[in-house]
């Protein structure tokens, strides 16, 4: 793989499918993006829309609309299909049964084409998408990786990036855990600057006001809804998420983001997919970056990890 010649399969041509692929081609991160959907002539229009747009842009990438056999030579694949959220509902958990059909059926099928590149899971419920992707797949466990808690972290800096007037990027704070009700903020290595977060709420009470670290969590954990019950989708914050995941694998960079991977024996949980910090370079995970967590955090990403761990017994 090369910046030259590197190509990356979206399987999913809806909006956080769709989005996703327009981030990548407006970032110029590979030469080649191709959609699969189940409904073909949707993948056919987003593809000739998406590659009119890259006449205005700085790199020359084809983009085009597929099928299976294009992903033996990819080197990313990324998953977004999966069934409609159920009605009025908020758990990403009750979407689990109709997906694993959705998915299994795309594994095997991108299996069976020969892939040996790397996936990213973006398919709810992750993280459970993200083990269950790997078991089908038969791929090296560093090579498949779910989007896990980055958008989520991303969420969580935007909030005290507003607390403070400040950049969202000069805020550095993990979400982890399960993206979903039960993740937590490791709030021990949270920083602003360099600056403990617990320091900076309390040296500008003025501006923290009645901000405290429950009502931050709870924020971020809802704030995908919010925007959901809004506008019935989420797909800039999760393509950007994903494309910087992409970015991190096709680059090398040696990124560190919290994505969901699998656990093996890190914060003394073992043979769960949960969303940690990891080194993301060209084969995917180079390594789970274990944290100093305090200990009632700990305890909670523990919890987190056993809310997931009972459905794993209803994947096939």
């Amino acid at each position: 793989m090369s910046f030259k010649d590197s190509k990356v399969v979206i399987i999913g041509a809806g909006n956080v499918g769709s989005t996703t692929a327009y981030t990548i081609i407006n970032q110029g991160l590979c030469e080649e993006v191709v959609l699969i959907d189940v409904n073909k002539d949707k993948a056919d229009g987003e593809a000739m829309d998406m590659q009119h747009s890259v006449f205005f842009m700085n790199r020359n990438i084809k983009v085009k609309s597929g099928d299976y056999k294009d992903c033996a030579d990819a080197d990313v694949v990324i998953l977004t299909a999966s069934a409609p959220m159920p009605k009025d509902s908020n758990d990403r958990l009750k979407m689990l049964e109709p997906s694993l059909k959705v998915i299994g059926g795309i594994v095997d099928s991108v299996r069976d084409s020969g892939f040996d590149g790397i996936y990213i899971v973006v398919s709810n419920p992750v993280d459970i998408m993200t083990y269950y992707t790997w078991k089908k797949s038969g791929l090296p466990k560093e090579r498949v990786i779910g989007s896990g808690t980055t958008l989520d972290s991303a969420r969580l800096c935007c909030e005290l990036s507003k607390l403070y007037d400040l950049d969202a990027k000069s805020v550095e704070a993990f979400v982890m855990g399960e993206h979903g009700d039960s993740e937590i903020v490791s709030w021990n290595s949270a920083t602003i600057g360099g600056k403990r977060i617990d320091d900076v709420m309390e040296d500008n009470a003025d501006r923290t006001g009645a901000a405290t670290r429950d009502g931050l969590r709870s924020k971020t954990v809802q704030a995908g809804w919010e925007i959901f019950n809004r506008k019935g989708n989420t797909c800039y914050g999760i393509a950007a998420s994903t494309s910087a995941i992409v970015k991190s694998i096709l680059f090398n960079e040696n990124r560190i983001y919290p994505v969901t991977v699998n656990l093996d024996g890190q914060y003394g949980i073992d043979g769960v997919f949960l969303s940690v910090p990891a080194i993301i370079g060209k084969n995917g995970i180079k390594e789970v970056v274990e944290i100093k967590l305090a200990p009632d955090e700990l305890r909670a990403l523990q919890d987190s990890a056993a809310v997931l761990k009972p459905f794993y017994d209803k994947i096939p």
